[in-house]
């Protein structure tokens, strides 16, 4: 049996070869491939089953390989990268010309981060390439956070798998755009809006994704869903009166008969929140119901995601 280091060896000899390495970060699974390799962006696409409009991220090992993907590095990007790197924080900018328009669905930006995991880390340094890596998961399902999770979804089709636990954060990235003028939120995560402008000021939020490429994945209105409908409820509304259900709160179950306690904090809630819905889908519900997380500032991006996976 190959050991944990001769794994990521075989992970990073196979990126450098063409080859798709799903692997582990301290957000979520990722489907890896080299970024500067067209054929095998294309095999990340066709794996997923994800629309061209949607850009791929590129996940670095050092500020010094993004900013060799870059055409410009503001001041901005590295107050940013010191500050929140290696972390879940995604920074858009212009790429350089070694980027291939096959990773950003034909724009000229580039989506980067830096993730916080040694297993991804480890991987990347000894690629020595930088590794475009979507969630490792059929388009618009539910985000993988353990190696199973990603054998079930995508099986025989990934070269191979690497183990690296339950991710720390649990969602998806926060994603940054420092193209033009005011920085602008494309993606809310479990970085905050308040936790990017103490860095460098005033943040602008983005409203709806608009037509043709996306400037950052996740920008779909029906995203990160469980095979369960799931059902977002706010306070006073009403769970399916049909079928047999299920439903999350952290501070009411209210009349629910099958109910299911989160944590009260955002980062423990947002840690278990894809773990526990991808276990409730194995349990052949009819429905999942969510109580509406709070409006405060670091609850944005789970809000977010469950917005994205609910019916209404």
């Amino acid at each position: 049996m190959e050991s944990a280091a001769e794994l990521i060896a075989r992970g990073a000899a196979l990126l450098r070869n063409g080859g798709v390495v799903a692997f582990p970060t301290e957000t979520v699974y990722g489907l890896g491939a080299n970024a500067l390799d067209p054929v095998a962006l294309a095999r990340v696409y066709e794996i997923k089953g994800r629309p061209r409009t949607s850009p791929l991220i590129v996940h670095v090992s050092s500020i010094a390989m993004a900013r060799a993907m870059t055409a410009v590095w503001p001041e901005q990007a590295e107050t940013l990268a010191r500050e929140f790197w290696p972390g879940p924080l995604t920074l858009v900018l212009p790429k350089s010309a070694v980027v291939p328009m096959d990773l950003t669905a034909g724009l000229e930006t580039v989506g980067i981060r830096m993730p916080a995991h040694p297993v991804a880390l480890s991987l990347i340094e000894q690629a020595g390439v930088p590794v475009a890596a979507p969630s490792a998961n059929r388009f618009m399902a539910l985000s993988p956070t353990s190696a199973d999770q990603v054998r079930q979804g995508l099986g025989a089709a990934v070269d191979l798998i690497l183990e690296g636990g339950v991710p720390e954060v649990g969602i998806e990235s926060t994603v940054l755009s420092l193209v033009e003028g005011t920085p602008l939120l494309l993606r809310p995560g479990m970085i905050s809006r308040a936790d990017i402008e103490e860095c460098i000021g005033l943040v602008r939020v983005a409203e709806g994704s608009g037509e043709g490429a996306h400037p950052s994945p996740g920008m779909h209105e029906r995203h990160y869903a469980p095979r369960t409908p799931l059902y977002l409820v706010g306070t006073g509304g009403e769970l399916p009166r049909t079928g047999r259900g299920v439903f999350l709160y952290s501070t009411d179950s209210g009349e629910a008969e099958n109910g299911v306690a989160m944590p009260g904090d955002a980062q423990s809630y947002a840690r278990l929140l894809y773990g526990t819905l991808h276990r409730l889908d194995g349990e052949g519900w009819d429905w999942i119901g969510v109580e509406r997380p709070s409006g405060e500032a670091e609850w944005a991006g789970i809000l977010d995601r469950l917005q994205r996976a609910s019916i209404r």
